[in-house]
């Protein structure tokens, strides 16, 4: 059966670029859902959702919605009928990629309503947006939508727009036909269980070493980068049901949240395993540090520095646009507090697994963020939040090593009640 594109966009101005758009989708032997969201007026050319359609899918009357002067208002209007309408589509089988053109609002637009589309099924936005930093990245946020530059603005038809809507057009077609799709992805649609792990580059040999252990057990492995925008897919995705335990090596983003650091994951981190009951071992790695460069912030006198003190504190610097500094015994209080409160949460077999002599390989004895008695102190606070439902089990090892990985990783598989040989959470 030949794969359903949706083709979205204003039609009332962009009819004869979109219908471009679906007739080379059609070529690419895929047929095409022609959606509307057009706010302006009618469009000229008959599509398969009229924006009178998505409207009342949000339960608004089109007419009503055009005649309003508040855009912000209509817009979020719009984004919640076409939601609904694309949700609808796939979930009914007739939907299996979408694809989307436009500049600002029409960019925005389109990739909100990507966005609720689960995992896996192709998402494309041609946008002349794409190459400005300021927004390029709230586009796509946690989503897997590609985002295709068109270089010239969508206004017309020319042999150079023609070109990308055609290559756009044998991209999502391409995608969609290469198998896979979010059906594969579905809770208890995979044959082995599937683990989720946080990583950065000061946990690498740890994270590495733990992958290969759980793929030698037959554990499907999904690593993100805990860098904030990582953190939120990840909570994104362990609430689809895609995962069936976490090795939470990196949750610092939960500090970096509280104090205000770079890697920021949002209030909700740390909490989608715990409601869902998957089980999860947590570290904490990444709490030894916040991100806080680039250094000229501090010169400039950057609020951030200039209430936390930064400049006065440890520093690992390896450029100036990268710089870590060490937090204070204080703030890990309020971490640790912050951290039991979500654990305390938690529906399913929760774990704490802390390494005495470093949390990351930047505060291990003789390295620059070296602080056990700031370590401490978290700990203390820790076990003193945390209920007796979650067990803190305190080691006495480095996190960025291979024994503390085998550790970790054994807690976990016994949590999660996954048989595997040679391995043992008993094992200190």
């Amino acid at each position: 059966m030949a794969k359903r594109i949706g083709v979205l966009g204003s039609f009332d101005t962009k009819g004869e670029e979109l219908l471009f758009l679906g007739d080379r989708v059609r070529q690419c032997a895929c047929e095409t859902v022609l959606i509307d969201t057009s706010l302006g007026g009618e469009s000229a050319v008959p599509t398969d959702v009229s924006s009178h359609d998505v409207a009342a899918a949000a339960g608004e009357d089109i007419g009503q919605i055009r005649a309003s002067t508040d855009t912000h208002a209509v817009t979020e209007m719009m984004i919640r009928g076409a939601s609904r309408v694309v949700r609808e589509l796939h979930s009914a089988g007739r939907l299996d990629g979408i694809v989307a053109i436009g500049g600002a609002s029409n960019t925005g637009l389109a990739t909100r309503v990507m966005g609720v589309l689960p995992f896996g099924v192709p998402k494309l936005m041609v946008s002349s947006m794409a190459a400005v930093p300021a927004y390029a990245g709230s586009y796509f946020g946690t989503k897997d939508i590609a985002m295709f530059h068109s270089v010239v603005d969508i206004a017309g038809l020319n042999p150079l727009l023609e070109n990308l809507l055609a290559r756009a057009a044998g991209a999502v077609c391409g995608m969609a036909q290469a198998g896979g799709g979010a059906l594969a992805l579905a809770a208890g649609g995979h044959k082995k269980p599937r683990v989720a792990m946080t990583e950065f580059k000061f946990s690498e040999i740890c994270c590495r070493h733990a992958a290969g252990l759980l793929a030698a057990a037959g554990v499907e492995v999904i690593a993100f980068h805990a860098q904030g925008i990582g953190d939120r897919a990840l909570e994104e995705l362990i609430e689809e049901g895609l995962v069936d335990g976490v090795l939470d090596v990196v949750p610092g983003g939960v500090a970096e949240e509280l104090l205000g650091g770079n890697r920021a994951a949002g209030t909700h981190r740390l909490e989608a395993a715990g409601s869902k009951g998957v089980p999860q071992v947590v570290t904490p790695c990444g709490f030894d540090m916040l991100s806080c460069g680039p250094l000229e912030r501090g010169d400039r006198g950057d609020p951030l520095w200039v209430s936390r003190q930064l400049s006065k504190r440890k520093l690992f610097v390896p450029d100036a646009l990268r710089v870590q500094a060490r937090t204070s015994a204080e703030e890990l209080l309020q971490v640790a507090e912050v951290v039991a409160e979500k654990l305390n949460r938690s529906k399913g077999a929760t774990r704490v697994l802390i390494p005495s002599r470093g949390w990351s390989s930047l505060s291990e004895e003789g390295m620059p963020l070296w602080d056990p008695d700031s370590d401490r102190a978290f700990t203390g606070r820790l076990r003193q939040c945390l209920s007796g439902n979650v067990p803190v089990r305190e080691v006495a090892l480095a996190l960025n090593t291979t024994e503390f990985a085998e550790l970790a990783v054994a807690e976990l598989l016994e949590a999660m009640a996954v048989p595997v040989r040679g391995l043992t959470a008993k094992t200190a």
